[in-house]
């Protein structure tokens, strides 16, 4: 046997389970993002249309691009939906697992607390707290590690954009009170 025919498998521990109840179906997200858009482009196609979308003397009045922007989105939006109630084959597939969206919430929960802290901690706190609780919470890294590796990248963090290229960061009350 040749070292081309080795095959070197490694499995992955934290890899979410085979047999994992479906949490979704393919066909209901395609029907439900279509919808969705379809949305979306009627107020943005009502918006522009209420602040102008043709042309007058001077050219094309402000919403006369984003109305036809609008018009496209609603098009596409439309044949999503077409596309999703043709294609029964794919609407069965399953798009997401209990396994799997339990790993995705697992980064967008705190991502998402993450974007409310920033309003009232400020980037930088808020940005520690989510480094440290990432290392430690999801990647299951020693205290004393995920600590100092958030409290190094926000030093430099607010080093680089804070004192040497002088660019305005969310602040909270701890930047406040250190005078920044």
């Amino acid at each position: 046997m040749s070292n081309t025919d080795i095959e070197i498998v490694v499995d992955d521990p934290t890899a979410p389970e085979e047999n994992s109840p479906a949490v979704v179906s393919t066909g209901v997200v395609d029907v439900v993002v279509s919808l969705l858009l379809l949305a979306l482009a009627l107020v943005l196609g009502w918006d522009n249309w209420r602040t102008g979308a043709s042309w007058d003397s001077t050219g094309p009045q402000p919403g006369y691009f984003p109305f036809y922007l609008a018009v496209i989105l609603g098009g596409a939006s439309l044949y999503g939906l077409g596309a999703a109630f043709l294609s029964r084959r794919e609407a069965a597939e399953t798009f997401v697992t209990r396994a799997q969206l339990r790993r995705v919430m697992a980064v967008f929960v705190p991502t998402l607390l993450f974007c409310l802290a920033t309003q009232y901690l400020g980037l930088y706190v808020a940005s520690f707290l989510l480094i440290a609780g990432f290392m430690r919470l999801v990647g299951k890294i020693a205290l004393w590690k995920s600590l100092l590796t958030a409290f190094v990248f926000t030093a430099v963090m607010f080093i680089t954009f804070d004192v040497a290229f002088d660019v305005i960061m969310p602040k909270g009350p701890l930047e406040a009170a250190l005078g920044r």
